[in-house]
């Protein structure tokens, strides 16, 4: 969880401009923003911890804002004092702790579908391959989300149980499916 505030901790501060029309010029630099996990600090301005899990991103927002036709300063930035750092750090901490929410929540999804194909006896090659799809996107997303979660802002471990649940029900499942479909 959560250990004690570091003024110390360095952030990529993004100040970014982009014409308002065609706006989905701004949604397109906001949407990527977000999914990298930047969290806004206010009107256009971004905040990132300076880690490597972002290492070439600035360049890419760069990038992206110039062929968008807007500009974007890029700001090596610490905290001035505690309260600040602790502010920037909960808001940061808050959006990587709501990733997690939803990813626990599909994760839940997950098991309830492989659940109903069990009880259902749904045991085709086809759903199998659905259900092998849905279990490696979680595990991609589960990739992304600890890569940027660079201060453990959760129980890891807990997370990695219900991921994990997820991989041992979707192997229940597959040797339900192979012996119904006669596969050794």
């Amino acid at each position: 969880m959560t250990s004690s505030i570091d003024p110390s901790v360095a952030w990529t501060v993004l100040i970014v401009r982009v014409p308002s029309e065609p706006s989905r010029h701004r949604v397109a630099v906001w949407r990527e923003l977000r999914r990298v996990g930047a969290v806004q600090l206010g009107q256009g301005s971004w905040a990132l911890p300076d880690a490597p899990a972002f290492d070439g991103f600035v360049d890419k927002m760069v990038a992206l804002v110039v062929e968008h036709e807007g500009e974007v300063f890029a700001l090596a930035a610490s905290a001035i004092d505690e309260s600040t750092s602790s502010r920037i750090r909960g808001l940061y901490d808050d959006a990587r702790r709501a990733e997690w929410a939803e990813f626990v929540s599909e994760c839940g999804k997950c098991l309830a579908e492989l659940d109903k194909e069990i009880r259902n006896e749904k045991f085709t090659l086809a759903e199998l391959d659905e259900e092998e799809q849905n279990v490696d996107r979680l595990r991609r997303w589960h990739r992304e989300l600890r890569s940027r979660d660079v201060f453990d802002s959760v129980d890891r471990a807990a997370i990695q149980a219900d991921l994990d649940g997820c991989t041992t029900k979707l192997e229940q499942f597959t040797a339900l499916v192979y012996d119904a479909v006669g596969i050794d």
